[in-house]
């Protein structure tokens, strides 16, 4: 192995705090990523990582390495890139929220593949709060507001948000002509499981934004629950336009008080901000934006 991939190895398992990590990111054996790490620190004369039986962790030499290992590697693969000849290839870890990666990702990942073929892309869906760098995942797409990062964060689209209801539910109790018509309605609640509490509905009026909270006899944590919530009559709710057009085209769903929708949602791809930046996540990156631009 040589030195530039003994750096590679090392970056990894202090990312990860785990030689068994970094051996099954890195699609080694483990023995292997512990020998590079053990040549590295007799090449250097000093101890780069702090080892126990449950953690691994860098010394101050080792964090101070691990620092120029990643403007090292960061320099070598841009020179790499800017020559034609660099291929995008190996393995690349995304978190997708489930909805956004059936909607917009997978309808077109047969061209990523056919554009790239040596990157092997693993794909996990959740909408909780992930350490990229601890948990090995390249990048995160995500909904929503972000909470503070050090994470770089683009924005790749801003999502149309409605409030809608079921025909059966608006028959019962009326459809609401502005916001002080709500009293005697109800919501189905949401959860977020990212907040911990329960979502009010929203609503811009005059440039301003004013959050109502209904009553709720059914409350859900799973976005794909509420919209189905709400074709079964239990409140209103608010969601993306994107996964009700069918709905609305068929009449399962309508759409109300849309003169003071909710504000849009940004879609966001956030990576870490210390870690050096792969040509197969960069070409990722750009495949992802291109999905958005044409969505």
């Amino acid at each position: 192995m040589d030195r530039f991939d003994a750096m590679r190895v090392f970056t990894r398992v202090v990312e990860r705090r785990s030689f068994t990590l970094a051996a099954d990111d890195l699609g080694l054996p483990r023995s292997t990523v512990t020998d590079a790490v053990k040549q590295l620190e007799a090449r250097l004369g000093v101890r780069l990582l702090q080892r126990t039986t449950r953690h691994v962790s860098p010394t101050l030499d080792g964090e101070a390495y691990h620092q120029r290992c990643l403007s090292l590697i960061a320099d070598l693969e841009d020179a790499e890139s800017a020559f034609g000849g660099a291929i995008p290839k190996g393995p690349l870890r995304c978190e997708v929220h489930g909805r956004l990666a059936r909607y917009f990702l997978l309808p077109r990942l047969a061209e990523f593949f056919a554009q790239y073929p040596e990157i092997d892309l693993y794909m996990s869906e959740g909408d909780r709060l992930v350490d990229p760098v601890r948990e090995g995942i390249d990048c995160v797409l995500r909904a929503g507001e972000l909470r503070d990062s050090d994470m770089i964060a683009r924005c790749v689209a801003m999502l149309e948000e409605i409030t809608c209801a079921s025909p059966a539910y608006l028959d019962r109790f009326g459809t609401p002509k502005n916001i002080d018509a709500l009293d005697g309605h109800r919501m189905v609640g949401f959860h977020s499981s990212a907040t911990g509490t329960l979502l009010p509905l929203e609503f811009s009026v005059d440039g301003a934004i004013r959050n109502v909270t209904l009553p709720a006899t059914f409350t859900v944590n799973s976005a794909d629950t509420l919209v189905e919530a709400a074709r079964q009559g239990f409140g209103l709710v608010q969601a993306p336009r994107y996964p009700l057009a069918d709905d609305i085209r068929r009449g399962t769903l309508a759409v109300v008080l849309p003169d003071v929708a909710p504000s849009p949602t940004p879609v966001s791809l956030l990576y870490p901000r210390h870690r050096q930046l792969s040509l197969r996540l960069r070409v990722f990156i750009d495949w992802v934006v291109r999905v958005f631009a044409a969505a």
